[in-house]
């Protein structure tokens, strides 16, 4: 690790990480596990955000007001999410605050009860969760997509779960999964800001070293994509229209090709999925290309929402940027420019403690060390204009291609004729 960021394996195996940052005056710390939806059976879609909104809803000392209460007496700002691979329990609060701060967070980490009453009263919070999330059919053809792009498998289900898991989930079934899935060895404290790291090991040791070892955790069952077309009809203004391919795992070597070829495809307004769609032709508000990466795998996709009678076209201009990036080199100019805008962007989200934060624990889940951002910042310029081609190569076949559409479309035929690449 860097001078700077300091680590400890505790006996049981939980890591705590830490960035001094002496120029701050405030503390951001996370406790991360290695566990998401992607670990749960279909039985069990949903449980990993259920216990992320239950750790904070009381504790064997403090009520779930009690919790907001202390964070607000301090003026912390916490939070917390659910992704398909990993849980993070987070907070912000100024230096002299950091001992509050831990204290919380290991309470509700350690302690909760799960409390049935409490149970009953979040259910219902959760479904509003669903329906805002369906609501917004931007947020919702993602998860249709990865439904169309994974199927069965657990990348191809909703975070949130699905309603009649919710309306099924007790106290024991919690606790159970909780205590099967929140092992030491999968979790992770990291902080960065203006701290010590002995002094953090003080408050958060002992309490955390008292964790025992759960049960074998499951197995993570690496999918294959699938290549077919989705419709989705539902009364919208737009379509909302995912295309998806297959993308590439966190720590494959070829992540800095991937993000580079990303940028240039839809990454920012200056590249070509923004120029062509939105700019030359004003089919579309919001069309962008993102990466979907896990730690085995990958899904690449691309998004635009745009009226129904422009949707065919839409797609065949996805398509055929997508042709151009495998068929012929990226210019060098193009590629440089690619590069300083993902760099610039790199450095930029490094002056937050937040994403200090985040990186930390992250490179540990994945790597086992700290990547120093002048490693990632030399790779990033090592990518060649023939990476970018060999990767578009492989990744860029009809084989895996999918296509998802949310609004008034009915039919698949005239997609059918043009998705290929």
């Amino acid at each position: 690790m860097t001078e700077s960021s300091k680590s400890t394996l505790l006996s049981n195996g939980i890591r705590i990480l830490s960035k001094k940052i002496p120029h701050v005056r405030s503390v951001s710390m996370g406790m991360w596990v290695n566990v998401g939806a992607r670990d749960e059976s279909d039985l069990e879609n949903g449980i990993s955000h259920f216990i992320e909104h239950m750790l904070f809803k009381g504790t064997k000392k403090r009520t779930g007001y009690q919790i907001a209460k202390e964070f607000d007496a301090i003026g912390g700002h916490t939070n917390a999410f659910t992704s398909m691979e990993n849980t993070c329990y987070h907070a912000r609060v100024m230096d002299s605050r950091m001992n509050v701060m831990v204290d919380i967070l290991s309470d509700i980490f350690l302690n909760s009860v799960f409390d049935e009453a409490e149970i009953e009263k979040e259910r219902p919070v959760i479904f509003q969760e669903i329906c805002m999330m369906e609501d917004n059919p931007e947020e919702y053809i993602h998860t249709l997509s990865s439904n169309c792009y994974w199927g069965d498998n657990a990348l191809g289900r909703s975070v949130l779960g699905t309603r009649e898991n919710v309306t099924r989930f007790d106290s024991k079934t919690i606790k159970t999964i909780f205590s099967n899935y929140y092992q030491p060895d999968r979790i992770v404290v990291s902080a960065a800001g203006n701290l010590d790291h002995d002094r953090l090991i003080d408050l958060v040791g002992p309490a955390f070293e008292s964790l025992k070892p759960g049960n074998q955790f499951p197995k993570r069952i690496t999918p294959p994509g699938y290549s077919r077309i989705d419709l989705n009809y539902k009364e919208l203004e737009q379509v909302h229209i995912c295309i998806n391919t297959t993308g590439i795992g966190i720590t494959d070597p070829r992540r800095y090709a991937l993000s580079l070829m990303n940028t240039i495809l839809g990454g920012n307004m200056s590249s070509r999925l923004f120029q062509e769609i939105r700019e030359k032709r004003g089919l579309a508000y919001s069309v962008y290309s993102y990466l979907s990466s896990f730690e085995d795998t990958g899904m690449f996709g691309a998004y635009v929402g745009t009226d129904p009678d422009n949707s065919l076209t839409a797609v065949g201009l996805i398509l055929k940027e997508m042709q151009s990036l495998k068929n012929k080199r990226v210019g060098s100019a193009e590629l440089n420019d690619a590069k300083e805008y993902t760099k610039g962007s790199l450095l930029l989200a490094s002056e937050s403690i937040d994403n200090q934060m985040v990186r930390l624990a992250q490179n540990e889940i994945h790597f086992g060390k700290e990547i120093p951002i002048e490693e990632i910042l030399d790779r990033i310029d090592a990518v060649s204009e023939n990476d970018i081609l060999n990767l578009t190569e492989s990744l860029f076949t009809s084989s895996q291609l999918s296509l998802t559409l949310l609004g008034q479309i009915d039919n698949k035929a005239p997609f059918e004729d043009i998705l290929t690449l």
